[in-house]
């Protein structure tokens, strides 16, 4: 079920947000030394979240939809009295004072929180291969990674191990994980969700966004969280929608970009046909689809410049804290100049600017999510030269869109042969996310790739 109908059952009293939550509680018991999902589980508080929810829904203070639903936070999005790690020694025993800002809403609207889910450490990469607190492991084939860097979070909602969460998305970690654990996973307009108290990587670039099964729950969490945040600098003021009410609207006209160039290159054979069957069903569906051409931004220089910056104090004082890999990618920034970092700030300003005039022609742009599946552990354990390609290939096709600040969601759209997820992307305008979440339940509701689980779970 999803969780407008588990709403519905908490209201008429036929189900209990403390029955729930137990239930999650204790999958995550069962399978989260499998899959390392979790870093730090909050059984105790949880459960007495699900009893005041309990008792406030049964008295009529209803919140809304999320109201009693179990969810869970990656583990850089700070928790009041709850450890925040960033998956990282430096951070091992850090307890923040105040949550988050999308931890306040997500309080707010009645939502009850598992705990703190496992990610690369400081979000700096794209498999969660890199923690001190081990690797993440695929729910559809643990001998695989589950991406990165929300990979706690993505493997957790395929594993069934609570109903969402929210990542953040610097270069692609919600949409990559959500389409290697074939889950739904949305990153907002660049200033839609609030990002203060969430640790930084890349502060021109970081988005928060919602994972869950189905594209219904992540309009449902994602509404939650939206809106202006006068505390947080990047945040913009322009009003939310009904996300939900949206879902059901119709679709046409809709035009759909595709753009070959660069991010249909060099697919997986299995990624570039499971898209074809998507583009074609889109068209089946009554879109007409469109060629367009991209001037598409691939210069890191910004992204570490400003992780250095974050942390050049940091990994002064306490290198031996950091894990080797994530110490050596930060050190790559200690030379840009900050006119070099000036430019680049312009840069993407400019950038931002001209991906507008592309939806003058096309209402979305769709693209293969990831050029290829999850790879293996054990290959990257075996060659570890070959971790941080692999990396960059996985999310070359969601960087771009991080740059643009456009909205992006990944639905599933099929499988490989051995079972591992595939995902598509869909890209929307600025503050387009009513669109790109219509398009992409459409999508799924005409597919029934979003019904499978994995064995694990």
């Amino acid at each position: 079920m999803g969780i407008r109908e588990i709403a519905e059952l908490f209201r008429k009293g036929s189900l209990s947000p403390v029955e729930l939550t137990t239930d999650c509680l204790a999958r995550i018991e069962r399978l989260n030394p499998k899959l390392n999902a979790f870093i730090t589980v909050t059984a105790e508080s949880a459960l007495a979240q699900a009893r005041q929810a309990e008792a406030e829904i049964r008295r009529g203070d209803w919140r809304g939809p999320l109201h009693g639903i179990p969810l869970a936070l990656k583990d850089l999005i700070d928790t009041a009295g709850v450890k925040t790690t960033a998956a990282s020694l430096l951070f091992k025993d850090r307890v923040p004072a105040e949550d988050a800002e999308s931890v306040r809403r997500l309080k707010a609207a009645g939502a009850v929180l598992l705990g703190k889910q496992n990610l690369h450490e400081f979000a700096y990469g794209g498999s969660s291969m890199i923690s001190a607190f081990g690797e993440v492991r695929n729910a559809w084939n643990r001998e695989h990674i589950a991406g990165g860097s929300s990979g706690g979070s993505a493997t957790a909602v395929a594993a069934g191990l609570g109903y969402g969460a929210i990542g953040t998305d610097t270069a692609g970690s919600v949409r990559e994980p959500a389409a290697l654990c074939g889950v739904v996973g949305l990153k907002p307009t660049y200033g839609r969700v609030s990002a203060r108290g969430v640790i930084p990587l890349s502060t021109s670039l970081d988005h928060v966004g919602p994972l869950a099964r189905t594209v219904a729950d992540v309009a449902v969490i994602f509404a939650a969280i939206a809106g202006y945040d006068p505390g947080d600098k990047a945040s913009v003021d322009v009003p939310v929608e009904d996300y939900v009410a949206a879902l059901g609207k119709s679709l046409q006209p809709l035009r759909v970009g595709v753009p070959k160039e660069f991010f249909f290159e060099d697919l997986d054979a299995e990624v570039a046909s499971a898209i074809d069957h998507a583009l074609s069903g889109l068209a089946a569906m009554g879109a007409e689809i469109r060629d367009v051409d991209l001037t598409v931004p691939t210069d890191r220089t910004l992204q570490i410049a400003e992780a250095y910056a974050v942390h050049a104090e940091f990994v002064t004082r306490s290198p031996e804290l950091y894990q080797p890999e994530t110490r050596r990618r930060i050190s790559t920034g200690q030379n840009v100049s900050p006119e070099t970092r000036l430019e680049c700030g312009r840069e993407l300003e400019q950038a931002r600017h001209d991906i507008v005039s592309v939806f003058t022609d096309v209402d979305v742009l769709v693209t293969p999510t990831t050029p290829i599946s999850a790879p293996g552990i054990a290959e990257l354990q075996k060659n570890p030269d070959l971790l941080r390609p692999r990396e960059l290939l996985l999310l070359r096709n969601t960087r771009p869109v991080n740059v643009w600040g456009l909205p992006a969601i990944s639905v599933p759209c099929g499988f490989t042969e051995t079972g591992l997820p595939i995902g598509l992307q869909i890209i929307g305008p600025h503050w387009g996310e009513t669109a790109v979440l219509r398009i992409a339940h459409a999508y799924e509701q005409a597919t029934a790739w979003h019904k499978r689980q994995p064995l694990s779970s």
